[in-house]
């Protein structure tokens, strides 16, 4: 089946709560999901991807606006007649039944004949790494093995659409790093147009094409892992996507696509990310903690006095103090001997081109 375009138009959904009236859970939602792309919904608990997840699968209807699956509108649809695969936090499997009977339910549904229940069901325990697996419970397996089992459920039926809601959540730390490697994997090779609910930023840039970030209800910024890492357009998006420094500066030139900004007493020449940039404008200076270089203080004209070290094997974190404020800094630590310690000075120099500038008025 041919991979299909996902459409939401201006959805909103609200609740009415006890204590405080009218609620939004999601408000004025429009995203664009292209034919076999793998779309991430990210923001902290309560901002709304949960909803705007449920709206897309027709568990919820929305209040306003409009859903489409390529041409065809399925707003009033319900969940069973918009040909998804829907794999839940829990995993939902039925206890009761088989790894093959929970497989298999989806197609008896849709009259499939028992021999091609077999075929699809071996075919797509092969697919997620479980042949063999047929007969046992969902209790006698890992909690990895039943998310296999869950999503190989939600790809037999070979829906449009595939949905995930938060599926890793139950998972220990390095199990969850291998399901979302093999989750990403498997739909590359089956080319399904997925959307994925998380809150974790890691997990969101390690699966997907696009990441929307949502906040209170709404979409903040849609784009690649890169932009909203590097190019971020507010302070939501900045802070809540990895570690950052947010510091405030001042424009002291505009050179075309270069921005000369006075920060911790110095100038750096960074790129311009403002749409109206103009001298003398005060500006947010989006600083991550890997932009930092630490250096012998000789080697930089910036200087700063580190307060605290953490070795994380392979790179240390800082915390270094520099003209009165507290910078986070992370680096990749080359061997004892150059290993900054606690309580000595250091030099600071900048990767210029990893910063990005924002507009104080959007603080």
């Amino acid at each position: 089946m041919a991979a299909v375009a996902v459409h939401v138009e201006s959805i909103s959904k609200k609740f009415s709560h006890p204590v405080k009236g009218v609620v939004y859970a999601a408000r004025d939602v429009s995203l664009s999901v292209q034919p076999g792309e793998f779309l991430t919904l990210l923001g902290p608990s309560g901002c709304g991807k949960t909803t705007t997840l449920r709206m897309i699968a027709g568990f919820e209807k929305p209040d306003t606006g409009r859903i489409l699956f390529g041409d065809q509108e399925v707003t009033r649809l319900s969940a069973n007649r918009r040909n998804i695969g829907f794999v839940f936090q829990n995993y939902a499997l039925f206890p009761h039944l088989t790894v093959f009977e929970n497989i298999a339910y989806g197609l008896q549904v849709r009259g499939y004949s028992a021999e091609e229940i077999q075929r699809e069901v071996r075919s797509v325990l092969e697919l997620v790494g479980l042949p063999g697996f047929e007969r046992q419970f969902p209790a006698q397996m890992s909690g990895g093995e039943q998310q296999r089992v869950a999503v190989a459920r939600a790809i037999v039926i070979k829906p449009q659409v595939l949905l995930f809601d938060e599926p890793l959540s139950n998972l220990d730390a390095k199990l969850r790093v291998q399901m979302r490697t093999e989750i990403r994997q498997l739909q590359r090779r089956l080319s399904i147009t997925t959307i994925y609910v998380t809150h974790d930023q890691e997990e969101a840039m390690a699966v997907s094409d696009r990441i929307c970030v949502m906040n209170a209800g709404q979409i903040v910024q849609v784009g690649s892992a890169e932009d909203l890492y590097y190019r971020p357009q507010n302070p939501f998006v900045a802070q809540f996507i990895g570690r950052v420094n947010m510091l405030q500066g001042q424009i002291q030139g505009v050179k075309g696509n270069r921005i000369d900004v006075r920060v911790l007493g110095t100038t750096l020449t960074v790129p311009n990310t403002l749409p109206q940039a103009k001298e003398g404008q005060n500006v947010s200076v989006v600083l991550r903690p890997e932009s930092i270089q630490l250096v012998p203080p000789t080697s930089a004209p910036l200087r700063g006095k580190v307060l605290s070290r953490t070795f994380l094997g392979e790179k240390a974190e800082y915390l270094v103090e520099c003209q009165g404020t507290n910078l986070q800094v992370l680096n990749i630590d080359r061997g004892p001997n150059l290993i900054f310690q606690e309580g000595i000075e250091v030099g600071l120099s900048f990767v210029e081109d990893t910063i990005a500038l924002l507009e104080v008025a959007t603080l």
